[in-house]
């Protein structure tokens, strides 16, 4: 099982990335796909979820109305478009797998974790 997050870099405020996220080795039944992310010298944060089951997606409300989650089942693909970017969102960017049946944004229940991305969002 892997996952392969991509897409970060430098951007100015107000600017706009999106994250992808590969996945391998499983398919996306019964999977969570999460995006957490780690500021420095701050604790990890869940970011967005998205259900295999019925395609909800989770926010936290920090980014409610500026990121979207989304999934590309024929690519095993998710991602994470981020928009209105502020200098507080900039962190290490990770996407984590987890099999549950109730998707929820804590680290806890992800079982499998991509090695990260850096977003930096200058102001």
């Amino acid at each position: 099982v892997q996952l392969q997050a991509s897409g970060g870099g430098l951007v100015q405020a107000g600017g706009s990335l999106r994250l992808s996220c590969a996945v391998s080795g499983f398919t996306f039944d019964g999977y969570v796909i999460g995006w957490f992310r780690q500021a420095p010298g701050k604790e990890r944060e869940g970011v967005s979820c998205i259900s295999s089951s019925d395609g909800r997606s989770y926010y936290v409300d920090s980014v409610k109305g500026r990121f979207t989650i989304s999934r590309d089942n024929a690519k095993n693909t998710v991602y994470l478009q981020m928009n209105s970017l502020k200098p507080e969102d900039t962190a290490v960017y990770y996407c984590a797998a987890g099999y549950m049946s109730i998707a929820v944004i804590l680290g806890e229940f992800y079982d499998y974790w991509g090695q990260g991305t850096l977003v930096t969002v200058s102001s």
